[in-house]
């Protein structure tokens, strides 16, 4: 009797998983669906004045640093050079046409994929800071993370920050990890390139890969056919079998791309001598110096810490907040994660009893 009890509640713990990951499964696929219906300019601009928090920072260092009187000599201090900076800047707006305005940052995120998603906030971004940032005198600087992807997103990407320099503002990128292939492709468009000197630079280069399965469908007797009109219109293919015509035009495909962004690299930095760089390869941040794919070796927070001296720096970002369709496939996944965990740990926990 007992083993028969064991035995159904093991079927039953399996039976009822199943049953909730099936469901789970349909409501997620409601949830992507809704998801995808959703329309652009959703999502909300967050900005955070970098030097309050650097002086934030600063300041609860000091206080656990200095004994209580020295501390408060230093926020005296503090207090007197603020206000006489306040003081200064105020009478410089007041004078008429004053051209010495205290110089903006403004520090953008990019952290690319293989499609470049990110591309729809950068771009959302950019156009806020356009609004506002001032010619020959304001600043953009990017902290862009990418191993490259699709040629078509990233050079999307690129036009977006193109449209920066395109308004004589300055754009510098700074690379702490990776910017290859298309994330170089980006990079290039800066006015200046700042790099770690670890991180990955380069890989002028494309690379397609196609997997092919038509000899394991001829195996078990399925045909497959390609039907196109027009010679090139599909030169290789997944299922079917691939020509070595079809290869040839598509590694012509792949050759042709190679020279636009090529020539996309000589007119961003026309002193680059691209039959050294422009194989594919990768340099790390010093070499890539020394070969002229950089303007120099520093990490993202160093620079903003030196701009902070002189200037205002912002952090802007543009968040989609989660909406009610988010937060319900959230939920759903959890939901369907924790469950199925705990009736897998009942279901072991009983064949071990056994």
């Amino acid at each position: 009797m007992y083993e028969f009890f064991s035995e159904y509640g093991l079927f039953f713990a399996k039976t009822l998983t199943l049953a909730i990951i099936f469901v789970g499964s349909i409501l997620l696929l409601i949830v992507a669906a809704a998801q995808g219906k959703r329309k652009s300019g959703e999502g909300e601009f967050e900005i955070e004045h970098l030097n309050e928090k650097l002086s934030e920072t600063t300041k609860a260092v000091k206080e656990a640093v200095f004994d209580k009187d020295a501390f408060e000599q230093e926020l005296k201090a503090e207090k007197k050079a603020e206000k006489a900076r306040k003081k200064e800047a105020k009478n410089k707006k007041d004078e008429p046409e004053s051209e010495e305005a205290r110089k903006r940052v403004f520090v953008l995120d990019f952290d690319g994929d293989i499609r470049a998603s990110d591309v729809d906030s950068l771009r959302e971004t950019i156009s806020a800071v356009l609004t506002i940032a001032r010619p020959e005198i304001d600043e953009v600087v990017l902290k862009l993370e990418s191993g490259g992807g699709m040629v078509h997103s990233y050079g999307f990407a690129a036009s977006q920050l193109k449209r920066i320099t395109n308004k004589n503002i300055d754009l510098t990128v700074c690379v702490d990890a990776v910017a290859a292939s298309g994330g170089y492709m980006m990079a290039c468009t800066a006015n200046k390139i700042l790099a770690a000197p670890f991180s990955i630079i380069g890989s002028i280069g494309v690379v397609a890969q196609i997997p092919n399965f038509n000899k394991l469908l001829k195996k078990h007797d399925i045909d497959y056919e390609v039907l196109t009109a027009g010679e090139y219109k599909r030169t290789m293919t997944v299922f079917g079998e691939n020509t070595e015509e079809g290869r040839k035009k598509f590694v012509q495909d792949l050759e042709e791309t190679h020279v636009l962004f090529k020539d996309f690299i000589h007119e961003q930095r026309p002193d680059l001598d691209l039959s050294k760089v422009a194989n594919g390869d990768v340099w790390y941040g010093k070499q890539a110096l020394e070969l002229g794919l950089i303007d120099g070796l520093k990490t993202s927070d160093e620079y903003l810490l030196e701009s902070c001296d002189d200037a205002d720096v912002y952090e802007v970002s543009y968040e989609v907040k989660a909406g009610l369709v988010d937060r319900l496939g959230e939920m759903v996944s959890l939901s369907i994660s924790k469950t199925a965990d705990r009736f897998l740990t009942r279901a072991r926990k009983t064949e071990i009893e056994r």
